[in-house]
């Protein structure tokens, strides 16, 4: 007993006496002062680009105008039947019923597909009363695809 306290006292003025200095915080270093953005001398007139501003289509230009429907290997995901086609602006829209019985319609660049075909496609999110501004009516149940894959 004798011999452990001096030990403990030892151990507790070391404890005690420790790291006088705190941690060091390093602040981050502070980007420079950057000038302010100037605007043009001249700006353009209402209606047009700025000089060297990339064209842009025309009102009622179709942006997805030559986009070609993706080809699908055998597998790709769920399997269904074609009920109703309808093709317009470089766009198929396809309503399907599946196995279960469940409507669903595809959105996707134009493709060649008759109703009654099966189908397979990929996996998509669902959105829920789509409103189709190409078609002009509303959609209960929507996926977009890339496109599908016709069973033969």
């Amino acid at each position: 007993m004798n011999r452990s306290i001096p030990l403990i006292l030892s151990i507790a003025a070391l404890t005690m006496s420790g790291c006088n200095s705190r941690p060091v915080i390093e602040q981050p270093n502070k980007p420079a002062a950057t000038a302010p953005a100037t605007a043009p001398a001249t700006a353009p007139a209402p209606g047009q680009l700025p000089p060297g501003h990339p064209q842009v289509g025309q009102a009622g230009d179709n942006p997805h105008a030559g986009m070609k429907a993706q080809d699908l290997p055998p597998g790709v995901g769920k399997k269904a039947r074609v009920t109703q086609v309808i093709s317009r602006d470089g766009k198929t829209f396809l309503e399907l019923v599946d196995e279960k019985g469940e409507k669903l319609w595809l959105a996707m660049p134009e493709v060649k597909v008759s109703v009654g075909n099966s189908i397979e496609y990929p996996e998509a999110p669902v959105m829920e009363k789509f409103h189709s501004k190409t078609l002009n009516r509303d959609l209960e149940r929507v996926s977009f695809v890339p496109g599908i894959r016709v069973v033969k």
